[in-house]
């Protein structure tokens, strides 16, 4: 998500800041932007390079705006333009628009209820029900944003637009980043990573705290809470996986927070007989880079990104992963060749981009290849916005280490530790004892209730 206020080429900034977020979502983009009066919206199916051309950005007026890309989940709503945020809602007296990052893990509970008091829902998102729930509640808009925002659970972010104003909310645990910037001649700039104020020229002010309501306006910036009980517990796969190595998370650097997790990773399951250090770019580099370096191995270059292909694990289908990783990587013969080669990944989910690899390595001419993951093995379904709502499809979740080892074809297999991952991110150290993170996929360890038994989960997805 991006919102900017008070700013001239307020739908230019924001489709760079789209653009600057575009690894976290490659199936919709969206924006709408208001000049005061009225509130102008434009979206689209596919990558924002796609979805925007010069024409359409010009007709968004105003210096007000929100954008959004879209990452579909498992447990999330269906495709088609209907669920393409942001949301655009007219209303008796006030027009608004809005876009969500997250899951809402109640979202059913609340649906039916709403529906029996007479609401018809649009889409497919759980984030319109934010909507029904603002227009239900009396008083100003952030009063109304407080109390509604109580009666929604599990992770995720919110952006609201006025025609006079920009709001910007979080859930009570604090699982998905958001940070608040300021451009040179006063504009303010929200984002989901600090990465996009660099797009647009920013500088970051502060993040964004659980069970927060802020509202910007022309008389800056006011903030609010809306819940009396707040935890931080941001989600590890921000900094094992969805983040740009770049992007700040709550004062950690997303790159060093990978190395140092790599170094770890290179103690907890060294490697003896290896020659080189391979990382899967992009995400598994930088824990490469630590691993290399602890493990006194040379880091090298096996492998080359394709950068007009996307990010393979936020496909939506499995047909579109498999045939995503062949076309996304390719290797370089002359580094790998009779070597035993150390790859360094992110993580393992269902197995289908190391299977490759580690066959794509051997066609090449490595002798070895030893697989060495900087995460811990996901066994548990993910309820907050990740793509793995159901053990089944978790590779981890069905088989034992040395089978994964097996099926992939690596001669090792090594995964990291949920406790040297935690100080390899360092949230504890960095941040204070009460800055956790949140480790339920891996451990099973939700930090909300999940209104839905995982059991029950599996039988209705399969």
């Amino acid at each position: 998500m991006f919102g900017l206020f008070n700013q001239k080429n307020a739908a230019e900034l924001t489709y760079y800041g789209l653009h600057a977020l575009q690894h976290r979502g490659q199936e919709s983009a969206g924006i709408v932007t208001t000049d005061g009066m009225e509130l102008y919206a434009y979206k689209g199916e596919g990558l924002v390079r796609n979805v925007f051309s010069q024409h359409e950005i010009i007709k968004l007026k105003g210096s007000h705006a929100i954008g959004h890309i879209r990452y579909q989940i498992a447990t999330g709503s269906a495709g088609g333009l209907l669920n393409v945020q942001p949301f655009l809602f007219r209303t008796t007296g006030e027009d608004f628009a809005l876009c969500s990052n997250g899951n809402i893990v109640n979202s059913k509970e609340i649906q039916i209820y709403l529906e029996r008091e007479g609401s018809i829902f649009q889409t497919n998102s759980d984030g319109e029900l934010l909507a029904h729930l603002v227009r239900r509640e009396r008083g100003d808009m952030m009063n109304r944003l407080r109390e509604s925002m109580n009666y929604l659970e599990g992770s995720f972010g919110f952006l609201l637009l006025t025609v006079d104003a920009l709001y910007v909310a979080t859930d009570k645990t604090g699982m998905r980043p958001l940070s608040i910037g300021k451009l040179a001649d006063g504009g303010i700039v929200v984002a989901s990573e600090t990465c996009a104020f660099e797009a647009v020229g920013a500088t970051f002010l502060r993040d964004i705290t659980p069970g927060e309501v802020v509202r910007i306006d022309e008389n800056g910036i006011e903030s609010k809470k809306f819940a009396s009980s707040t935890s931080h517990n941001m989600c590890s796969m921000e900094y094992i996986y969805f983040a740009r190595p770049d992007s700040d998370i709550e004062d950690i650097n997303v790159h060093e927070a990978r190395k140092r997790c790599g170094g770890i990773l290179a103690k907890e399951s060294p490697s003896p007989t290896a020659d080189i250090v391979v990382g899967v770019p992009d995400s598994g580099l930088s824990a490469a880079i630590g691993y290399a370096e602890a493990a006194g191995l040379p880091f090298e270059t096996g492998m080359i990104k394709n950068r007009y292909i996307g990010r393979t694990f936020i496909e939506p289908s499995q047909e579109l992963r498999e045939q995503g990783v062949k076309m996304k990587l390719s290797v370089v013969s002359k580094v790998v060749k009779d070597k035993s080669v150390v790859v360094v990944d992110d993580s393992i989910v269902r197995g289908t981009t190391s299977k490759n690899l580690v066959s794509m390595l051997k066609n090449a001419g490595a002798r070895e290849v030893h697989m060495r993951i900087a995460a811990p093995e996901i066994k548990y379904p993910c309820f907050y916005g990740v793509d793995y709502s159901n053990c089944e499809e978790l590779i981890s979740f069905k088989l034992t280490c040395d089978q994964i080892r097996e099926k992939i074809g690596a001669d090792s297999l090594g995964f990291m530790s949920v406790e040297g991952m935690v100080k390899g991110v360092g949230r504890s150290l960095n941040l204070g004892e009460n800055c956790g993170q949140c480790t339920a996929c891996f451990n099973g360890e939700y930090p909300t209730y999940l209104y839905e038994d995982i059991e029950d989960v599996n039988k209705t997805n399969h």
